[in-house]
């Protein structure tokens, strides 16, 4: 939403379709569209391309990875400036410990120099986080991989079909960014931590969709009032409606 994307297609479990339409519904509440789809079997992150070719279309696609959770001044303004009709693009994330993700080398003009796997010998400490930019030719380089060992169709792949032909580009994220791979319990846990203590601080909430919407112009200040009054009063509809109360608050501008 921060990009300025307002058609979503979520691809899931089908045990877990259920859950994810009982809380998000189509998405109208946001002022966008959200469609669902069905990976039957793990068979790898580039299958998300195939599995959403006619939801795509003939548009360019951003692909996010669902465990993964971003925060940091100005990655909207990041997000909301890519133009990747012609050109791929992915971030670096400086970590400490590279050698536990794909890593990306940096070449001039931000063209992507080389991408390594999870390498011994890191080429440089920029981790390839899970949020990606295609032009819509992403879908046939994913009809055309070949499985890995694992059986799968790797994003790695994908990268590295754009970086061949001079077309990846990478964005370096801002320092003080978080990135949190939400895959295991500790690392959820830290998420969690984190979100809560930067809640309880600022007062703000991160990454609450109706806030979004209402500051993106998705929706009005009305229809976000007719939403709020068939909630029951929490402590998250009694922050909108501090969003809406608190002029300062609203003013305040979601990056």
């Amino acid at each position: 939403m921060l990009a300025g994307i307002r058609e979503v297609l979520i691809i899931t479990k089908s045990e877990d379709l259920v859950q994810f339409k009982s809380l998000l519904h189509s998405g109208s509440q946001f002022g966008i569209s959200i469609q669902y789809a069905i990976q039957k079997k793990p068979s790898g992150i580039a299958e998300a391309f195939i599995i959403g070719e006619e939801f795509i279309g003939n548009d360019e696609v951003c692909l996010i990875l669902g465990d993964n959770i971003f925060y940091g001044e100005g990655f909207g303004e990041q997000l909301d400036s890519i133009d990747c009709e012609l050109y791929a693009t992915i971030f670096a994330y400086t970590v400490s410990d590279p050698e536990r993700y794909g890593v990306v080398e940096i070449g001039s003009e931000g063209l992507v120099k080389s991408i390594q796997e999870k390498p011994v010998s890191p080429k440089s400490a920029l981790a390839i986080p899970g949020i990606y930019f295609y032009p819509n030719s992403v879908i046939e380089v994913a009809k055309n991989l070949k499985p890995s060992f694992r059986g799968e169709l790797e994003i790695t792949d994908v990268n590295i079909h754009f970086m061949k032909n001079n077309s990846l580009r990478c964005n370096l994220m801002r320092r003080g960014t978080a990135w949190f791979d939400t895959g295991t319990f500790d690392s959820l846990n830290d998420a969690s931590t984190f979100i809560r203590v930067i809640e309880q601080r600022q007062g703000f909430k991160i990454s609450c969709p109706e806030e979004i919407a209402l500051r993106k112009g998705f929706i009005s200040k009305t229809e976000l009032r007719l939403w709020l009054s068939t909630k029951p009063i929490n402590e998250y509809t009694k922050y909108l409606e501090r969003v809406l109360s608190d002029s300062e608050l609203l003013e305040f501008e979601v990056k």
